[in-house]
């Protein structure tokens, strides 16, 4: 199964960027292409959109039609190139839904991550113990290998926190995430142990959104912004829900997303008050 679907990254994001770009410079319509290069068009389609790698002949068939310079044959051949590497989502593609498999594969390469958790401590600051209590109450019928591997990509994802050039991470969550008794409490009261811990590195922003806030733009769901280093990879927003998870472009949509973002962090506790509130609830846990 692994194998046999294409997951997305960063470098076949821009490649199909660069594609559609390029197809429309020159003028061409899809079915104007697929007449002078005789690739079908749903899979010209599919390449544009990044659900599908373009093969090395097709692509160059590609930049022959769109008349393009040496310099961005080279790119492009380049991007191909970078795009047939595994993403860090690869050990955990047979065990997880390609959504979240693209997802762990753009967090490993983003700049920041806003991220807005509702009921449970987001999965970049779980404990074992305490993921794989979440994916044995959420996925009870799922097989204990599908299970470990899952709660084995949290920990995996956890890196980015701690690498030379760390992802910075912003977390608002809701109250309810730290009252939670989640795996037990000792589960719990390590988990609350890590999250104090997290706080305390220059990376790393944390806020809890207190009951007393009442009702809020984020009652709707959890969600992550994502911002990449080089501009040509456009923001992204990761929405996670029963029904599945989505991976979400465009500005409109994305800036939608930041406005919420900004008006749960004005409503959250300060990231020192967020720490008290932390420490004090793993007190009363460990009595």
């Amino acid at each position: 199964m692994a194998g046999k679907r294409t997951v997305l990254t960063v470098r076949l994001r821009r490649l199909a960027a660069m594609l559609h770009e390029m197809r429309e410079h020159a003028g061409l319509s899809k079915e104007e292409v697929s007449a002078q290069t005789g690739i079908n068009v749903t899979t010209l389609y599919r390449i544009e959109t990044a659900q599908a790698r373009p093969q090395r002949r097709t692509l160059q068939a590609m930049l022959d039609l769109y008349g393009m310079s040496e310099e961005q044959r080279e790119d492009a051949m380049e991007l191909l190139a970078d795009a047939l590497k595994p993403g860090m989502s690869r050990a955990y593609e047979g065990s997880v839904s390609e959504v979240y498999a693209a997802y762990i594969n753009f967090e490993a390469e983003a700049l920041s991550a806003r991220h807005y958790q509702t009921s449970t401590i987001p999965g970049l600051l779980q404990t074992m113990e305490y993921a794989t209590a979440v994916i044995d109450t959420s996925m009870p019928k799922v097989e204990a290998a599908i299970m470990e591997d899952r709660a084995r990509a949290r920990m995996d994802r956890a890196a980015n926190l701690t690498k030379e050039e760390p992802l910075e991470l912003w977390v608002v969550m809701d109250e309810a995430a730290i009252r939670r008794t989640v795996g037990g409490p000792a589960v719990m009261h390590g988990q609350l142990d890590r999250l104090l811990q997290e706080t305390k590195r220059k990376n790393v922003i944390l806020q809890i959104l207190p009951f007393d806030a009442g009702a809020h733009p984020g009652m709707a769901g959890s969600f992550t912004l994502l911002d990449f280093h080089d501009p040509a990879d456009p923001e992204l927003v990761y929405v996670e829900g029963i029904a599945g998870d989505e991976l979400i472009e465009g500005h409109p949509e994305i800036r939608r997303f930041g406005v919420i973002f900004d008006q749960l962090r004005a409503m959250a506790l300060s990231p020192r008050d967020s720490a008290e509130m932390i420490m004090d609830t793993a007190a009363r846990m460990g009595r």
